[in-house]
């Protein structure tokens, strides 16, 4: 897939304020400081598309951007930084909930996990949660190019066994080096982002 165009929408902090959309929609999320902000700005080619900060925890909002005129675009709320307040970060779970379960045209989630560190309790709930909606899940291992490939192999195992998943179905993401950005749009290609962009 080439991305043509790619626009923002809406920055929403609650359920009600979701923009109806006819088109086929695709979310990343993950915890906070994975690199969710910078890999939406690679896959798009649009280097400050999606405002990156230098604190983790910086998006707080369901950021809406609409991607060739026909794909809608979801960046959740990073998960779980310690040094938010807690009213804030207690508010993040049940809007990203929200989401799941009110998008009808949710076609797949891209779920970031940072290559170094190990999915807990919040990734097993998020894929638990998608699965009893019937969403497909791809599981994407950023920052890859902090390690060796034989690095990155070892730690996605860890990744894999920790999720019950299959090593290989998770993607390999930098966004400094642009590993992962075929692949993922070719994903988002297979899950309607062609058709509904013609």
């Amino acid at each position: 897939m080439k991305v043509k165009d790619v626009r923002f929408l809406k920055s929403v902090f609650s359920a009600a304020s979701f923009p109806e959309l006819p088109y086929p929609e695709f979310a990343f999320m993950g915890r906070s400081n994975v690199g969710k902000s910078s890999l939406i700005n690679m896959l798009t080619g649009k280097k400050d598309l999606v405002k990156t900060g230098s604190r983790p925890g910086v998006t707080k909002s369901v950021n809406f951007f609409i991607m060739n005129g026909g794909i809608s675009l979801v960046d959740l709320p990073g998960f779980g930084y310690a040094k938010l307040p807690a009213s804030v970060r207690s508010g993040f779970l049940p809007l990203i909930q929200s989401y799941i379960h009110n998008r009808d045209n949710l076609r797949l989630v891209f779920l970031l996990i940072d290559i170094r560190r190990l999915p807990g309790d919040f990734e097993l709930e998020m894929i638990t949660l998608l699965a009893e909606r019937n969403v497909p899940v791809a599981v994407v291992a950023t920052k890859c190019d902090k390690f060796t490939r034989g690095g990155r192999l070892a730690s996605a195992r860890a990744i894999a066994d920790a999720l019950s998943v299959d090593v290989d179905s998770i993607f390999f993401s930098s966004a400094k080096t642009n590993d992962g950005r075929k692949e993922m749009l070719g994903l988002i290609d297979e899950y309607g982002g062609r058709k509904a962009a013609e």
